[in-house]
């Protein structure tokens, strides 16, 4: 006969977990991330009800000795769950050009796993502080990076009219602001419209003001058109 009971500790268990991955859940969606409250607040709960089956499937069996062909491995589902986190998080991984985000949302839900699987297997003080930590470091650390400046991989495209090459004046406008470098220069000549395209392969740190940057560029008369597109990180 099927037992539906549930103890207040599992039930327990459960909301706990929820409310664990929920709060990291919070921090990702006021952030903009796709993976906020729900998903988070989900996978930890999951991983807690499959911490707890995996347990109690271990109750099930425990009257049988070491006669019987069953064979039980408590932390078996557990570790199919940490296994299986690495597809969801790979689907909030967005690759582009010159960045790639959604690798903290990605770390985010394999920490809520962990947490939900703690929260199941009755680890509840450090599921707390892992939650508490990471909570501090999600916010904390937010504040912190904008004191350290990261390089920024783009490509500048200028279109001049006419057939000189006013590159001298570009280099000198960007020799202007530190931490900005001209890694590669393609040059496309077109003689029958009389116009030079240059391809700058650029490094910059992520703190310089771009718009300045068009600002003074579009202040060279020959210059018609100006395009920035993000780069390859090498």
């Amino acid at each position: 006969m099927l037992d539906f009971n549930i103890s207040l500790a599992e039930s327990g268990k459960l909301i706990l977990a929820a409310a664990l991955g929920g709060s990291i859940g919070f921090e990702r969606e006021s952030h903009g991330q796709a993976a906020g409250i729900r998903t988070n607040l989900l996978v930890s709960m999951g991983a807690c009800l499959m911490m707890m089956l995996s347990l109690h499937m271990e109750e099930l069996f425990r009257h049988l000795n070491d006669t019987s062909v069953v064979r039980l491995d408590p932390g078996r589902i557990a570790s199919y769950a940490i296994a299986s986190m690495g597809f969801l998080g790979a689907g909030a991984i967005i690759k582009g050009k010159g960045s790639i985000r959604g690798l903290t949302t990605a770390a985010g839900l394999w920490l809520g796993t962990g947490i939900g699987l703690a929260v199941g297997a009755g680890y509840i003080l450090p599921a707390i502080y892992s939650t508490m930590l990471s909570l501090l470091i999600l916010y904390g650390v937010r504040r912190i990076k904008i004191f350290f400046h990261r390089d920024i991989y783009t490509i500048l495209i200028l279109k001049f009219n006419g057939i000189n090459k006013p590159l001298e004046q570009v280099e000198k406008i960007f020799s202007e602001y530190h931490g900005l470098a001209i890694q590669f220069i393609n040059l496309k000549q077109s003689f029958s419209s009389q116009t030079a395209t240059y391809r700058l392969r650029l490094v910059s740190k992520e703190h310089i003001n771009r718009e300045d940057i068009v600002k003074r560029l579009s202040d060279i008369q020959e210059l018609e058109e100006i395009s920035w597109e993000e780069g390859i990180v090498p």
